[in-house]
């Protein structure tokens, strides 16, 4: 499965819709709580996917919603609140998607909005929602005076015309960027440095390149922008991308912090690596393992740094330990590379790209059809699995669909027959096989249906239909993905 490419900012005044309509283009990739892994994927994202293109798709609601709950009845203010956050969406965003209510018309707030748009020189595409019935009193004819361009209606809460929406976007995003060509160990190798505000990201990218390339200060934030930086390594062009620390939505305080984060997002898209910085004399808390659900999320292979070990206090270096305890803390990403480094001394910088290389190659690796189905075969019989309701999970064929982002597909008899903790060790068969420490989670299907058999038949595997009807059809399942969390449902 391709990674995201692109960015669709849904704007408009508040109570147009607008998160309604992010809920539905985005369906069961909209933000959740991921109750196995225990983390909280971030709603200011999701990811939509339609004719082959995923993108990235942004719910603008808190930034307008903010400034009305500061500023009540301030309309001067909200007017330029929303300037500002248009501005932003264009400064950032590939198409901005201007969401208006037809039942109101156009507002002055709109006319701001407006305004900023049409000499923002980015796609826009006004969408008039909650055109819920035909029959509904509406002032949609005042959408055409924006001079933005022919308006479309839709109703986001009833679905109406969005999968128009959905065409309309994917025709205005710019062709997806080729990240190039030829063997993995000679294209050039993207790596994006990620973590939070404040734990060493740019001390780490300085210590890299050599020099005092990114401002460097002791207050979190201060990397704004995601900027590029290319070096050589071992006679390879290295990219490295510094970008502004990551932290959940309830903590990002400024619009200009929010698109920091959209910044950050799309450097680890175009990124074959992320390298999560976490600070070692705090350990590992709860917004690291967010943050690294963000390279998960994007498809790009992951190593862990644990930066300021200096400032770690001698009696808790036992490296082995602590090095377990952040494998434990990254369960989600078993087998995930770590290592432990002081960027402002430069301890151990010298493995960051190294294991960075190793990754990215591993990533761009394929397991031979056959051999792979040995292996399935021989962990089947060496631990088969247990019965469920009278029934037993059975596997008729495995197969690589996709090396960029790993991915394997089994087809079985029944989705629901096969375990987390079987799953679990399927993955681990395969890795301590082959080496493969890029495949390190599994995403597990839903029931397929025949769109679903038909994608897999693109890919080259199996269309046989499955049956819900207890028998023992085989139906496309399970896609081990690189970084995919437990229990994260996705189709094949």
């Amino acid at each position: 499965m391709a990674s995201p490419s692109g960015i669709v900012a849904i704007i408009g005044r508040p109570n147009t819709g607008k998160s309604t309509l992010f809920n539905r283009l985005t369906g069961s990739r909209r933000a959740i709580v991921d109750e196995l892994s225990g983390l909280t994927r971030d709603r200011l994202y999701g990811i939509a996917e339609w004719r082959g293109r995923r993108f990235t798709l942004v719910d603008t609601a808190g930034l307008d919603a903010r400034s009305r709950r500061d500023i009540p009845g301030d309309m001067a203010a909200l007017a330029r609140g929303a300037q500002e956050q248009a501005r932003l969406a264009i400064q950032e965003a590939d198409v901005c998607c201007f969401v208006l209510d037809i039942r109101d018309g156009v507002t002055p707030l709109d006319d701001e909005v407006a305004k900023t748009l049409r000499g923002g020189g980015k796609p826009v595409l006004v969408v008039g929602n909650k055109a819920d019935s035909d029959r509904d009193p509406h002032y949609a004819h005042e959408l055409h005076g924006l001079g933005l361009g022919e308006p479309m209606l839709i109703s986001a809460l009833q679905g109406r015309d969005t999968g128009d929406l959905l065409d309309a976007m994917v025709d205005a995003l710019p062709p997806v960027e080729d990240n190039g060509t030829g063997p993995p160990d000679a294209r050039e190798l993207r790596v994006a440095i990620i973590g939070r505000p404040n734990t060493g990201k740019s001390s780490l990218l300085n210590a890299l390149v050599g020099e005092e390339r990114a401002l460097v200060s002791p207050v979190a934030g201060t990397t704004r922008d995601a900027v590029d930086t290319v070096v050589a390594h071992d006679g390879r062009a290295v990219r490295l991308v510094d970008t502004a620390g990551l932290r959940r939505r309830g903590a990002l305080d400024t619009d200009v912090e929010r698109y920091s984060v959209l910044r950050a997002l799309r450097a680890l898209e175009r990124s074959d690596v992320g390298v999560l910085v976490i600070d070692a004399s705090q350990g590992v808390v709860a917004q690291d393992r967010h943050v690294a659900g963000y390279a998960v999320d994007a498809g790009a292979g992951l190593v862990i740094t644990a930066n300021k070990w200096d400032l770690v206090p001698e009696s808790d270096r036992a490296a082995p330990a602590f090095l377990k305890t952040i494998g434990a803390a990254f369960d989600f990403v078993p087998g995930v590379p770590v290592l432990t480094l002081s960027a402002t001394q430069r301890r151990n910088i010298g493995k960051v790209l190294d294991t960075a290389a190793q990754v990215a190659t591993a990533r761009a690796t394929r397991i031979p059809t056959g051999a792979l189905n040995q292996l399935m075969r021989g962990a089947l019989d060496d631990h088969p699995p247990q019965m469920h309701k009278g029934r037993q999970l059975k596997v008729f064929y495995a197969t690589q669909a996709r090396s960029q982002t790993p991915t394997i597909v089994l087809f079985v008899n029944d989705p629901e027959l096969l375990h987390f903790s079987y799953s679990r060790y399927l993955e681990n068969r395969i890795r301590s096989v082959f080496g493969r420490r890029r495949i390190v989670g599994y995403r597990a299907g839903a029931h397929a249906g025949a769109g679903r058999i038909a994608r897999c038949g693109a890919l080259g595997a199996s269309t046989r239909g499955g049956r819900r009807d207890g028998s023992d059809a085989p139906q496309p399942l399970v896609s081990h993905r690189v970084g995919a969390r437990p229990g994260h449902r996705d189709h094949v």
